[in-house]
């Protein structure tokens, strides 16, 4: 289960907007071994294409380097999908090289990328690993804080 803040949720879709009608992507990144999406690092989509994301290899370089330095892990890897469904490509699954990672896909179709929408957003989480796509519940909190103590 993909647990994240409010706050997290609602700059992943503001900023799946924002790019429409190319797709946007980015990272949330958090302590080692946490699994607390807690840093929210919006990235150019360098291929600026409405069907395919590519983080900037320079900008993905400077990422892991500071990501190390903090001793952080990218735990959602995010992009959406602007004309089709929150549902990982066949290019998205044989990208997803971070078997740790919560991979987040919101869909702006169907006029989702306006901020008057008032219907619900596609976001929708998945873990990618050896291929294997597994859908996974996705909890929308105001704070960490609420879920401490649970099991």
């Amino acid at each position: 289960m993909l647990i994240i803040e409010t706050a997290t949720y609602d700059a992943i879709v503001a900023h799946a907007r924002r790019d429409h009608p190319d797709e946007a992507c980015g990272v949330v990144a958090g302590p080692a071994g946490s699994d607390r999406a807690e840093r929210f690092i919006p990235m150019l989509n360098a291929a600026m294409s409405p069907t395919f994301y590519e983080f900037d290899s320079g900008d993905l370089l400077k990422l892991y380097k500071e990501l190390d330095s903090r001793d952080e892990e990218p735990v959602v890897i995010y992009h959406s999908h602007t004309a089709t469904q929150a549902y990982p490509s066949r290019t998205d699954i044989n990208l997803a090289g971070e078997p740790g990672a919560h991979y987040v896909l919101v869909s702006t179709r169907d006029g989702a990328d306006s901020p008057s929408y008032d219907g619900p957003v596609e976001f929708r989480s998945y873990r990618i690993i050896d291929g294997e796509v597994q859908e996974e519940e996705v909890r929308v909190v105001g704070s960490y804080e609420e879920t401490e103590g649970e099991s």
